[in-house]
């Protein structure tokens, strides 16, 4: 298969999605639109990936933001995967017509997600992922959650059968790519109960190795609906 990735910022890369991408034997072309590169055709791709991005975005959109959700809208209305991850995962919601908002709570660092009895994922009833997120969004219509944080009850739905995912919670993120995030905070409030430092975050490596094998799941589950 042969994947389009949009990228939204310098900073909020593929991680992990891309060596998972090459050592499953798949295909993969990253479009950097926040450095001028235009949004590929529909129909050049078997499946799509809509990464993370900032989420000041939503409010002040930039000048190709028209032609990605043209492009989102078109691949909504197909028969081909779509995954969503945080501002990719915003977006799909807000094309289904999901209310997208600020949540109680801005949610940042570790957290453990609690999967909805109604979850299609395969995923255990309670793990740990990453989060960088202010916003989020209400259960697009005829979609199944994924499940809840203690800050924000809805992580992730799926959509269409499982054929369109959005994990507004991060499984592909490394040591490495988290870096650069520390430079695009969430909108600031005054609720921090859910905001962990720079230092906490980092403190043990060995959490974002265990984010692998959950991706693993996520990404084989998603990409069997082609």
């Amino acid at each position: 298969m042969h994947i389009h990735l949009l990228q939204h910022g310098p900073d909020h890369g593929p991680a992990r999605l891309t060596d998972w991408l090459a050592s499953m034997g798949h295909s993969y072309t990253v479009f950097h639109l926040f450095d001028g590169e235009l949004t590929p055709r529909p129909g050049e791709c078997d499946a799509l990936i809509i990464l993370d991005g900032p989420e000041a975005m939503l409010k002040t959109p930039p000048a190709w933001f028209k032609a990605e959700q043209k492009l989102l809208n078109r691949y909504l209305d197909g028969q081909r995967p779509v995954l969503g991850i945080g501002l990719g995962a915003l977006l799909i919601a807000q094309a289904l017509e999901a209310v997208i908002a600020p949540g109680t709570y801005p949610e940042t660092g570790w957290h453990s997600v609690t999967l909805a009895p109604e979850s299609p994922f395969d995923l255990p009833e309670r793990f740990e992922a990453f989060m960088w997120h202010r916003l989020v969004f209400s259960l697009p219509e005829n979609a199944l959650p994924l499940g809840g944080s203690d800050a924000a009850p809805l992580q992730g739905f799926a959509w269409d059968a499982g054929r369109v995912v959005g994990l507004l919670c991060h499984l592909e993120v490394t040591a490495q790519s988290v870096a650069g995030l520390f430079n695009h905070p969430p909108e600031p409030s005054s609720a921090t109960r859910y905001l962990q430092s720079e230092e906490a975050i980092l403190e043990a490596p060995g959490r974002f190795h265990g984010l692998a094998p959950l991706l693993d799941r996520v990404m084989l589950q998603w990409l069997a609906k082609t």
